[in-house]
């Protein structure tokens, strides 16, 4: 089994021996004569190191998996993945009945089921937040737009209403796609279906607005924030979000976007931070980024969640496929993910309700469930309805109304991923490396100079077009054509 190390594991466990490891042995493992040993990798690099695995076929994991969607397809295309059809239909019952027909459509690559797609239970990605006491000393409403962030911004800077002096960060920003998905997004102009099939570019299990028209407005706006003083300084070294969530926690930053509910969490204790360090400190959840249509866009996740897949080399996929389906059964993902009753939760209502005065202990114990849990992402209660309230009872009482709206500000005026009837080959083959060429782009456009913002801007797409980007253009403009008989 792979398992994503995120560099945060508590003493007294490793990434590959820990409560859940051993829960897995004892509970799959040793009655069915198994050993399941658990294959780090690190999260930041995972992509990078699963190819190295894959290339190597007698070292790669019988489990392996990836929230990318390109390198999925390239892996099927070579051929290096174990078709599971039959596998599923004789071991995995209970695992199909989980995901459902449409979950698993995600999986499949030109008709074969080459992957196990984790079921997504959340949809909305994105919400951002503000110091409301800020707001509130310098007697400022919560900006809707860009224009009125700009100028709440300026006033964050300029008059300091936290008192924070030289290191105030009006708009905290890192390189992750959370901070600047929403901003740039509200730039872009409304879309025909044939723009939005064609220019977009999914790169992994992102759609990148690098071609759509409003692109290069969204970077000059980001230009004219950093050249004033207005966003981290060091934002495209912040690659793990450290140095944001620092800032945060620290009182020193005024306005920031973010996964949605993120801050609430139990197990960042991150709000909590923020309001010891800086007494009387409130964060807001806004949606702060106001189209050209009057829509608050942003992207939201396809219902599918990571590729779960085993290697063509694999001499184990029986024994894979039992697992996978072992996690389906009985209460095996809910104490995965939950912990132990009366120790890491309560029920209440017939929902887990996480227990804010949890030991230390406890808390570790679960510490990695969602890379353990793999055949979903989010919190499985048992049913929509006890999703939502589980997801929400993840925070203490009194965040959980700002938790609600953070979760309904990440499901409005939402933008589904645009799905083609087969894969863009040239997005498997070049997905990687163009990733980070845009977030390269993105960098490089933001932190330039403002009279050499053109010069930049034209370099940088130039360099992507002819990196694959225009490889994945003509693929898809063909693609559409094909789709829709024009």
């Amino acid at each position: 089994m792979e398992i994503f190390d995120r560099g945060n594991t508590p003493s007294g466990y490793t990434i590959s021996d820990s409560y859940l490891t051993r829960l897995v042995q004892e509970r799959f493992g040793d009655p069915n004569h198994i050993d399941v040993e658990f294959v780090p990798v690190p999260r930041s690099e995972e992509v990078q190191k699963l190819n190295v695995l894959m290339a190597s076929g007698s070292e790669v994991p019988d489990i392996v998996f990836t929230y990318d969607s390109g390198t999925f397809n390239r892996y099927a295309e070579q051929g290096g993945l174990t078709e599971l059809s039959s596998l599923l239909d004789q071991f995995g019952p209970n695992l199909k009945a989980f995901l459902g027909e449409d979950t698993l459509a995600y999986g499949q690559y030109k008709g074969k089921q080459l992957a196990v797609p984790g079921r997504r239970l959340v949809l909305g990605k994105y919400a951002s937040y503000i110091r409301q006491d800020w707001l509130d000393k310098l007697g400022l409403p919560a900006p809707t737009n860009a224009d009125e962030l700009y100028a709440t911004l300026k006033a964050f800077k300029e008059k300091d209403p936290g008192g924070v002096g030289s290191s105030i960060v009006p708009f905290g920003m890192s390189i992750a796609s959370a901070q600047y998905e929403p901003l740039i997004w509200s730039f872009i102009k409304p879309l025909t279906e044939e723009q939005r099939y064609t220019l977009t570019q999914q790169l992994g299990s992102n759609d990148y607005p690098t071609l759509l028209p409003g692109f290069k407005d969204a970077l000059q706006y980001m230009n004219k924030l950093y050249n004033e003083g207005l966003i981290s300084k060091d934002f495209g070294l912040d690659k793990d979000k450290k140095k944001l969530w620092e800032d945060m926690q620290s009182g020193k930053v005024g306005f920031y976007s973010e996964d949605a509910g993120e801050l609430y969490f139990v197990a960042n204790g991150s709000y909590k931070n923020l309001q010891t360090n800086v007494p009387g400190a409130v964060m807001t959840p806004i949606d702060a980024f106001k189209n050209s249509e009057g829509k608050f866009a942003k992207p939201a996740y396809a219902p599918n969640a990571m590729y779960v897949m085993i290697p063509k080399s694999s001499q184990n996929a029986e024994a894979a496929v039992k697992y996978l389906d072992w996690m389906a059964s009985g209460k095996n993902l809910f104490d995965i993910q939950f912990g132990v009753e009366n120790e890491n939760y309560t029920m209440v209502d017939g929902v887990p309700v996480v227990k804010e005065d949890a030991t230390k202990e406890a808390s570790d114990r679960i510490y990695n469930f969602g890379d353990i849990g793999i055949i979903v992402n989010g919190k499985y209660a048992g049913s929509d309805e006890k999703n939502e309230a589980a997801y929400i009872a993840q925070t203490p009482k009194e965040y959980q109304a700002d938790m609600r709206k953070s979760v309904e500000i990440s499901n409005t005026d939402t933008i589904a991923p645009v799905r083609f009837d087969h894969p863009i080959e040239a997005e498997a083959k070049y997905g990687s490396s163009l990733s980070d060429k845009f977030q390269e782009f993105i960098v490089k456009a933001t932190i330039v100079k403002p009279a050499s913002f053109e010069s930049v801007y034209e370099s940088m797409m130039k360099d992507y077009m002819a990196s694959g980007g225009q490889a994945i253009l003509d693929e898809r403009t063909a693609a559409y054509k094909e789709m829709s008989g024009k």
